[in-house]
């Protein structure tokens, strides 16, 4: 099982994750994009998909037309792992 990052761990890691935002009290990482229309945000949603299946490791997020947010937990450990880390930063190359 996946152990949960140091507070201090995931806060040095945030510097390599821009648009990203650390809920310490709900133990996630998040973050919210906004797209020019719903096709190019449901690309990026299924580009996600395609990426987090790959990885064995599939994030919370929701899509409101041209808008989606994405919050990354490893809930197998109850909080932020390497893993979401790993995601987040493949998601931002998309």
């Amino acid at each position: 099982m996946p152990q949960p990052l140091d507070p201090s761990d995931i806060a040095l890691a945030m510097h390599q994750l821009p648009g990203w935002a650390h809920d310490s009290d709900a133990a996630y990482l998040s973050r919210d994009w906004v797209f020019a229309d719903f096709v190019q945000a449901f690309g990026f949603v299924t580009q996600v998909a395609l990426l987090a299946q790959a990885m064995d490791h599939h994030p919370d997020w929701s899509q409101s037309y041209n808008r989606v947010s994405i919050r990354l937990r490893s809930h197998d450990a109850a909080g932020v792992t390497q893993r979401d880390l790993d995601l987040a930063l493949r998601i931002n190359a998309l």
